[in-house]
């Protein structure tokens, strides 16, 4: 393969010095990516035209008869067998060689019918075993003996859609859920349940946005939908396919896209559900020896440097696109993918560590390819990479040289949270250092912040609220119980989800219950807990209450959504206008709105001077209104006026107001 020189500066290496030493492995990583995407493309003129492994492989229905194809090059016998053979291996049901390492088998219509079960029975040269086919669409489990199998899935009729997707927003506000979690029951919620129940306080909030976790079959809910087995097969435990259709038509029509948080980082180990030594060969989507083992997560890990492999995926991208609606996704793992040590146990504080013998540039190509298959399916998509390494470029266009994520995921903002609060008590809280921390990323890309995510939430760990409150949550919650330390829990957790949302240079994002303080971790059914859904699950009835003060909190998320979106403060550019160390005062300006923090524990200010446009200035939003869970200490009524650029205004302690320019 050949490189041409480096002839002109690319816009990322123009706008950052510390990428010029590295100029010429960034062309020569971009000259990769565009020699692949030219060989796969192979004469089409998009990429994405040639992304259809999914309407070539698997089972498809003719009309008149049955196509099933796989690739399996290590076979040397592939049968189909279920329902139709009474579960025997016959050789009428054998498939056929037909070159490329592919099998194929023609059935008559009468074969197959609706809802019947079958599997694969591959062999090879020393072994055979079943397998469920690699672009299976639909998986089940057998209640009883646990065993999964393919089913053949063709309904009476398509799915109807009947809402076009919104808009893409100019800021995106991400509502991250776990759709089997979802229901306040402990069991698990199905995807119309979601629809019905989730979707309108979605919508409520003011979120434009639905991620939704664990769509991708995999045989252990336990694993949150991160240990992958079937691509292409929308989880069975939430439902048909049809009635994920149904939650992301619903969630159109309300104005809010939905992207999924899929996995190709990695797949689950598990052979006979998985893609695990699928033709008894462990390389045919994965790397041999010890590269292919992920070391941490217990599962297998892809060779990017396949074309098998690289169609494979690309193809499952444009399939939840095109069959299902998705605007998009967010890729989990996306550290994982570009280090050979996967990043486990690293600190990335060197330029020289993004472009080392460390750097899988496969996957690298790979995330290029991903993402400019994405967009020439929807132009309005987006991606979001789950990276913390800050690898230059990755949430960069591919026009300005980058890998072509639209935002990245601004991990160290929820770990700065954890360990502020978890350490240093809140009089000694720095808020200099806390605005440097919530805007710290890379100048050429757009970040999505959050104080809590699913992670943050898991068994092991504490969420926020409960790290401010602990066990008083379970007693000293009314309205009618006045207790300090609750008032202090809830005033710091509104500043903080306030903070982060109004210092975001991209969009924000929350997961689901954290709005109103959900006041436990998320623990699956497993071995450990009695294979117990006590804390699968969210206690939405906690914020309905009007006699518990997590409505409080509740009222607030949604009054802030408003806030921010309603005047486009998000969309100008954070400026810093004070940072008083010593009273905990915290002021920035996004464009004709002011918002102010005082962090201080016990504190009021009176008169506080703030340099700012001069004009006229409104309260946009109080953190101590009493709708809020505060005192009302502050008259919302009051108009401020900058004088000669100065603007003076009072701050209960542990307070915050957004002030927006009106004349």
């Amino acid at each position: 393969m050949k490189f041409c020189n480096v002839k002109t500066v690319s816009p990322l290496v123009a706008a950052d010095a510390g990428l010029k030493p590295f100029a010429s492995t960034l062309e020569k990583r971009r000259q990769r990516s565009i020699l692949k995407e030219l060989e796969l493309r192979d004469g089409a003129q998009l990429l994405a035209e040639r992304c259809n492994n999914h309407l070539y492989y698997g089972l498809h229905f003719t009309g008149n008869s049955w196509i099933f194809r796989e690739k399996a090059p290590n076979a040397r016998q592939v049968f189909l067998y279920g329902d139709f053979s009474y579960w025997k291996i016959e050789e009428r049901f054998a498939l056929h060689p037909i070159g490329n390492g592919d099998w194929e088998l023609e059935l008559p219509r009468e074969f197959l019918r609706h809802g019947m079960l079958y599997k694969l029975w591959m062999v090879w040269q020393d072994g055979a075993d079943e397998r469920l086919p690699s672009y299976v669409r639909r998986v089940v489990q057998d209640p009883d003996s646990k065993i999964f199998s393919a089913q053949v899935w063709m309904p009476e009729s398509d799915y109807c859609w009947q809402n076009p997707a919104p808009p893409k927003p100019a800021v995106p506000l991400v509502y991250e859920a776990h759709v089997g979690m979802a229901t306040e029951d402990a069991r698990v919620g199905s995807y119309l349940e979601f629809a019905e129940n989730v979707l309108p306080r979605v919508k409520a909030l003011g979120y434009n946005i639905l991620q939704l976790m664990a769509v991708q079959e995999h045989p252990y809910y336990g694993s949150f939908g991160y240990q992958v087995a079937n691509f292409y097969a929308p989880s069975f435990r939430f439902g048909t396919p049809e009635e994920l259709k149904c939650l992301i038509d619903r969630a159109h029509g309300l104005g809010i896209r939905v992207i999924l948080d899929i996995v190709h980082s990695h797949s689950v180990a598990n052979e006979r559900e998985g893609l695990s030594r699928f033709d008894g060969s462990s390389t045919l989507y994965f790397h041999c020896g010890a590269r292919g083992q992920h070391p941490v997560w217990d599962s297998r890990c892809f060779n990017y440097g396949k074309n098998d492999t690289l169609m494979f995926l690309l193809s499952n991208l444009k399939y939840w696109q095109t069959e299902f609606h998705f605007d998009g996704f967010r890729f989990d793992g996306v550290t994982s993918m570009c280090y050979i040590d996967h990043g486990i146990g690293v600190d990335f504080l060197e330029y020289r560590q993004y472009f080392d013998h460390n750097v899988d540039e496969e996957a690298l190509t790979y995330l290029y390819l991903a993402n400019l298959v994405v967009h020439q399916v929807d132009k309005e998509a987006i991606t979001i990479a789950e990276d913390v390494s800050g690898m230059p470029g990755l949430a960069c266009s591919i026009k300005q040289g980058g890998i072509g994520f639209d935002y990245r995921m601004s991990m160290g903002v929820a770990d700065f949270w954890q360990k502020t609060v978890k350490e240093i008590p809140d009089e000694q809280w720095h808020v200099g250092d806390m605005f440097f921390r919530l805007t710290d990323h890379r100048n050429e890309e757009k970040v999505i912040s959050y104080v809590e995510s699913h992670d943050q939430a898991m068994v092991g760990d504490q969420t926020l609220i409960f790290r401010l409150i602990g066990a008083k949550m379970y007693q000293l919650m009314s309205v009618f119980t006045p207790d300090i330390e609750v008032d202090r829990g809830l005033a710091l957790h509104k500043l903080i989800t306030f903070c982060t949302a109004g210092l975001c240079d991209g969009g924000f994002l929350n997961f689901m219950g954290n709005e109103f303080g959900h006041p436990e971790w998320i623990d699956f059914p497993r071995e450990g807990n009695g294979w117990s859904y006590h804390y699968a699950r969210r206690q939405w009835s906690l914020a309905d209450n009007e006699t518990l003060k997590y409505k409080y909190l509740n009222a607030f998320h949604q009054a802030m959504a408003k806030a921010l979106m309603a005047s486009d403060v998000l969309i100008q550019p954070a400026i810093p206008l004070v940072r008083d160390i010593a009273n905990q005062i915290l002021a920035f300006q996004r464009g004709n709105n002011m918002l102010v923090f005082n962090f201080h524990p016990d504190s009021s200010v009176q008169d506080f001077p703030i340099y700012c446009p001069s004009g006229k200035y409104k309260i946009s939003l109080n953190s101590d209104n009493p709708l809020f869970g505060g005192f009302g200490h502050i008259d919302e009524t009051t108009e401020y006026f900058s004088l000669n650029g100065v603007l003076k205004v009072y701050l209960p302690p542990r307070t915050a107001i957004l002030l927006t320019l009106i004349d």
